[in-house]
């Protein structure tokens, strides 16, 4: 959903997709925010877009950081599921978010 958002809302400043399915690459050069993304080591399904995904946006000039939790599975965030939560990668996800996010919003 937040790759969809980041399409389609040209004002918006900083987005950051939780193992989020990719953008079609022609997509790609709509997006105008800043992008911090985060993937899941054990998610082969989603991780099977990245490489396009990373090639439309350096292709686009998109500004974007990409980090990969090694051990974690999709929906590592979640911590209503403990069969998917991963702590570690989680924790670690939601300092680098909460960073982000004050460094492009600033006011």
């Amino acid at each position: 959903m937040t790759n969809q958002v980041a399409v389609h809302a040209p004002d918006l400043t900083a987005a950051v997709p939780f193992y989020g399915g990719q953008p079609d690459p022609e997509q790609v050069p709509q997006i105008k925010a800043s992008l911090l993304l985060h993937y899941a080591g054990l998610d082969d399904r989603i991780n099977a877009g990245i490489p396009e995904f990373e090639k439309a946006l350096e292709k686009a000039g998109v500004e974007y950081k990409m980090f990969m939790y090694e051990g974690a599975g999709h929906a590592f965030f979640n911590d209503s599921r403990a069969e998917r939560y991963h702590e570690k990668a989680a924790q670690l996800a939601w300092k680098r978010t909460l960073a982000f996010f004050k460094e492009k919003l600033k006011t």
